[in-house]
């Protein structure tokens, strides 16, 4: 007989169409590793396939993909993980292993890239597949809601540390300080760059905590004068780098002029539209370099488990609310009510070895 499990499926496209329902239990079977669930953090692009926004979301589908738990069986062909381990797990399940990015290791460009949560089932339920080469051991200091958090940690690191990276020398201006905006505020700190975070009215309380965090200034950009407050922060140049976490045009637009002349203009948050009217003229005339960043690949994990282990991440800070499974749906209002910095769900709270 067919084991079951809790999943929260996606079962059709089209807003909402979402129901927790049992299904089978993963198979495994050659390289793959089923974990046993401890927590999954609400991503912004689980909100969208929600809402019914996100295009690449096959259905039915099995939603999450910042993830921790334990492992509970692994496949035959499976040698560096058993049973018994912390883990958590990168996003991709499969890949085409033969294009020019794969060879490189840069799984997050190859065109036949599944991912876990967006193609392959995902990690809001009480069991999830994945592939050996993505799971990674969690340092014994890491919790499991910390490390349900790694993804987008390493995303961040990706960002700052492969696509632009910065020294403590620099001068940088984060603008957003949503989850994606304090974990790159907190990755700057560690090192000690001068940071500036920007934010609107309504996240008053996120720039607080981006101060608590570390952030040198904190702006209000609808009360404050944020091109003079970095003017004046730089004696009159610019920044050095920028690091978009807001997806939001205003935003972007506001800070390409105050990136000083041959500087970097990060984008790491995505935009509602795929098309933008951008300042292009500052990019030109102050010869910036503009550079996009997408996910994550295996090269920022163990950046990113570095960070965790060493304390740089500030888990109570960052995770503001966490509710059960059978939950999901008041989580998932709680993050679009924007009551929350950070919602974990976790999928087995009575099993006693998935509580930190």
């Amino acid at each position: 007989m067919t084991e079951m499990m809790k999943a929260v499926v996606k079962t059709d496209a089209g807003y909402d169409n979402m129901v927790l329902k049992e299904i089978p239990i993963p198979e495994v079977t050659g390289n793959h590793v089923l974990m046993k669930v401890a927590y999954t953090g609400i991503c912004g692009t689980d909100i969208h396939t929600f809402k019914g926004q996100y295009a690449n979301a096959v259905t039915p589908l099995v939603l999450g993909h910042e993830f921790s738990g334990k492992v509970v069986a692994v496949g035959d062909d499976v040698t560096k993980v058993k049973p018994g381990d912390r883990v958590t797990s990168e996003t991709t399940f499969a890949t085409c292993g033969h294009c020019v990015y794969c060879k490189a290791g840069e799984y997050n460009l190859c065109d036949n890239r599944e991912g876990i949560g967006t193609k392959a089932n995902g990690s809001m339920a009480n069991y999830v597949l994945t592939r050996e080469e993505s799971v990674h051991i969690l340092p014994d200091n890491v919790s499991y809601k910390l490390a349900a958090m790694s993804e987008p940690l390493a995303s961040c690191v990706h960002a700052m540390y492969q696509k632009t990276p910065f020294t403590l020398h620099d001068t940088l201006l984060i603008m957003g300080p949503g989850p994606m905006g304090l974990l790159s505020l907190q990755i700057a700190k560690e090192i000690g760059a001068f940071t500036i975070v920007s934010g609107i009215t309504k996240d008053a309380e996120r720039l607080q905590i981006a101060k608590e965090l570390g952030a040198d200034i904190i702006v209000d950009t609808q009360k404050e004068d944020l091109a003079k407050i970095v003017m004046d922060a730089t004696d009159g140049v610019g920044v050095t780098k920028v690091y978009d976490c807001s997806g939001a045009t205003p935003a972007v637009n506001a800070a390409l002029p105050l990136v000083r002349k041959g500087g970097t203009f990060q984008q790491v948050g995505l935009f509602a539209k795929p098309m933008n009217e951008l300042d292009e003229r500052s990019i030109i005339q102050h010869e910036i370099t503009y550079r996009g960043s997408r996910s994550q690949n295996p090269y920022d994990w163990p950046i990113a488990l570095h960070l965790e282990s060493k304390g740089a991440i500030d888990e109570e800070k960052m995770i503001t609310a966490s509710f059960d499974l059978e939950h999901w749906r008041d989580a998932f209002d709680a993050m679009m009510a924007g009551q929350e910095l950070k919602v974990v769900i976790a999928s087995n709270p009575d099993d006693p070895d998935l509580k930190d």
